[in-house]
């Protein structure tokens, strides 16, 4: 494992249709998605832990470089599979799937990403998780993005947030309550290219809100966006869940954390405004 923030920094196929609609991207090698592993199987193709590195705040420009400089060798069976946990200075990021609609009122700028989903936004106060796995063969994408949505629902409830899985859409959700419609505290967008995982998780711990209003988040009109300090009436901040989220990660995806039903109802309230 690397030090902390302050440590140096180290340094296909086409996709079918995203699944899940707001951040999965599978691989064209497979003509149908195969029946899920067993829950106590490794996603991952190697046995050696995976190496996770804390990187703090890094431009999204380089952090997708080193994706890509890691992914390469991984899928030439060279390396380790590796854990990037780090911070993003404010951007927004595009998905294949992103429309003209969802895209900033204000004009603000907009990277392009190969990643599958559509719209969101990274910056302070979120933590973001790039696994660059080699994924265990057959390669089942759903099953490697439950068991993200594990390891982060473990993360959440561990901090006595109550979450859970919204059916039809990635990510982890917050139930919807009397006045409020269901709200996303996490989300994940990968893609696969020669059998390796990219891309990934963020989870909004003590992040502003307020970049989220100019844009339409992961192209869902019909939910709210919300971080863990909110929910929680407190400050949580990444230094208290970065620990806990590296090592969900690890177990989750080593089949130590098997993937449990975690269903939540989406409904929204009557008169409610989307995280109103």
């Amino acid at each position: 494992m690397t030090e902390p923030a302050s440590a140096a920094l180290r340094g296909e196929h086409e996709n079918t249709p995203d699944p899940f609609g707001d951040g999965v991207t599978e691989t064209s090698a497979l003509p149908v998605i195969p029946p899920a592993r067993r829950r106590t199987d490794s996603a991952r193709m190697d046995d050696a832990p995976i190496e996770i590195d804390y990187l703090g705040v890094v431009e999204y420009e380089r952090a997708r470089d080193m994706q890509r400089g890691i992914a390469a060798e991984r899928a030439a069976g060279q390396g380790r599979d590796h854990l990037l946990l780090l911070e993003h200075p404010p951007v927004y990021t595009a998905g294949r799937r992103t429309e003209p609609q969802d895209m900033p009122t204000d004009g603000s700028p907009v990277v392009m990403t190969d990643r599958g989903g559509k719209l969101t936004w990274h910056g302070p106060g979120q933590l973001v998780g790039y696994p660059i796995v080699r994924l265990a063969e057959p390669v089942d994408v759903i099953d490697y993005v439950r068991r993200l949505e594990e390891a982060l629902i473990a993360v959440c409830t561990g901090l006595g947030l109550v979450c859970g899985r919204v059916p039809g859409r990635s990510g982890v959700w917050v139930p919807a309550n009397s006045l409020q419609s269901a709200r996303k505290v996490a989300a994940i967008g990968v893609r696969v290219e020669r059998g390796v995982a990219l891309h990934g998780i963020s989870l909004n711990c003590d992040s502003p809100l307020d970049a989220y209003d100019v844009i339409v988040p992961c192209g869902i009109r019909d939910a709210g966006v919300t971080t863990l300090s909110r929910e929680l009436g407190r400050e949580i901040t990444l230094a208290e869940v970065l620990p806990s989220v590296a090592d969900s990660i690890a177990r989750a995806l080593d089949g130590r954390l098997p993937i449990s039903d975690h269903d939540i109802a989406h409904v929204t309230p009557a008169g409610a405004a989307p995280g109103a």
